[in-house]
């Protein structure tokens, strides 16, 4: 009983946040208070105890040292220059604009961040290329699901905290090393997304005549607060890849070990971010202001309700039902369609991926299943629905649309056309994966 009203409240939460337009996240807090203390007798500091403080201090950490690059225009500069590298080949301009984009999130600009940047530039160059909008929506939007996908991404680094949470509440199933499984979740994704673009790049007609007659204005050089940024940029990610990558390649080297041990990327770009605001490039008020505190208290919050759940039994109860009565061939297309229908209207982050990762531990020990493998599944699931023009990056990219009639055409074409061929796309290849890996 107590398991439904809490599956109930997850529900209700995500619905209430879609219709008022306020932060899930709050309503997530509200029942967890509800629940834990006044139903499960919890201690309200015990409640309170299950506020997910490492994943926050990564996102605060990291936006607002990559916050400094958006706000000096490094990461505008960086935009305009890769697109001109690639002005000779304008008939593989989708995969272009998707590199752009997928370079873009890697670096570190968020998901918000790279579909602000290019969808204004991707609608401009499709009217210019008289390649499909469609298309160009869906090349940026994979790109930047895909680049913040990587292991020091921001969306990697939040998949790999709350795949951690999910094995530590399950600590008598062991451990799972987080960065060699964003990685595949990083290389699963390359996969699908280059499938996908395909697919609307040579699978419409309105791209027969893609590439011709457009033209690309060389962009102005970095200016020298840009190229510092920039020299930040690239440093930052050599400290945080370095000793991880050494790992992977020489596991029983000691001092190796140590270092990957202590190298955190919340911290080190705590590091990063002092150098940029002391080298003054940037305003440390502006910087600030720019840290997606909504997306933390989202995530936050759906973390508290989802540590209600798992403390109640609920998720174990929930792995259990999945193993028992789903086919254990549908369980990949299981999460992955879940994922994507809870994502339609909410966010991965913030609701899809703190809802479903603590099934996944239990569910890969009952069913033998790879539990890399599921949670890329899910998070491909749930990201295959992300440019639905109710979620925030399809909304992003019709606001870029400065024609009234092109929005409303664009509109019906993400939702009626986009979103199902994706979900479905998503639903077979994970499919293919989980069968092969």
């Amino acid at each position: 009983m107590l398991s439904a009203f809490i599956i109930l409240a997850i529900a209700v939460a995500i619905f209430l946040g879609y219709k008022t337009k306020l932060n899930t996240g709050l309503f997530c807090i509200i029942f967890a208070y509800i629940i834990g203390c006044f139903l499960m007798g919890l201690k309200p500091r015990q409640l309170i105890a299950f506020w997910p403080t490492n994943t926050m201090f990564v996102i605060l950490s990291v936006s607002l040292f990559y916050n400094v690059a958006a706000i000096n225009g490094t990461l505008e500069k960086m935009s305009g220059s890769l697109l001109y590298a690639c002005r000779k080949f304008p008939g593989m301009l989708p995969f272009a604009l998707f590199s752009v984009a997928v370079i873009l999130s890697i670096m570190g600009a968020t998901y918000f961040t790279v579909l602000a940047f290019l969808a204004p530039i991707t609608l401009v160059i499709c009217d210019e290329s008289r390649m499909d909008k469609l298309t160009g929506a869906v090349a940026i939007n994979c790109g930047a699901l895909c680049g913040g996908n990587f292991p020091t991404s921001n969306l990697g680094v939040i998949f790999r905290g709350l795949a951690e949470s999910a094995y530590e509440a399950n600590k008598n199933l062991g451990t799972i090393d987080t960065f060699q499984m964003e990685m595949e979740i990083f290389l699963f994704s390359l996969v699908f997304c280059l499938a996908l673009i395909a697919i609307f790049r040579f699978g419409l007609k309105a791209n027969r005549n893609i590439g011709k007659g457009v033209v690309f204005s060389k962009p102005e050089a970095f200016t020298k607060p840009q190229e510092m940024t920039l020299t930040l940029m690239i440093l930052m990610m050599v400290t945080v890849l370095i000793f991880p990558l050494l790992k992977t390649f020489l596991p029983g080297n000691e001092l190796i070990r140590f270092m990957a041990g202590k190298v955190d990327v919340g911290l080190v770009a705590i590091i990063f971010a002092v150098a940029a605001l002391l080298l003054k490039l940037a305003p440390q008020k502006e910087s600030i202001a720019k840290i997606p505190w909504n997306t933390i208290i989202m995530i936050a919050g759906a973390g508290m309700l989802i540590a209600v759940a798992v403390k109640a039994g609920t998720i174990l109860m929930l792995s259990n039902w999945v193993g028992s009565n789903v086919p254990k061939a549908l369980i990949p297309i299981a999460f992955s369609i879940i994922g994507a229908i809870m994502s339609f209207f909410s966010s991965t982050t913030g609701v899809v991926t703190p809802a479903l990762f603590p099934l996944i531990p239990e569910l890969a020990a009952n069913t033998g299943l790879s539990a890399p493998v599921l949670f890329a599944c899910t998070v491909l699931g749930a990201q295959s629905s992300a440019i639905s023009p109710f979620s925030s990056g399809g909304s992003l990219i019709l606001g870029s649309t400065p024609k009234e009639e092109d929005r409303t055409t664009l509109f019906n074409r993400l939702l009626l056309v986009a979103v199902p061929v994706s979900i479905l796309c998503c639903a077979a290849y994970n499919f293919l994966v989980a069968m092969l890996f």
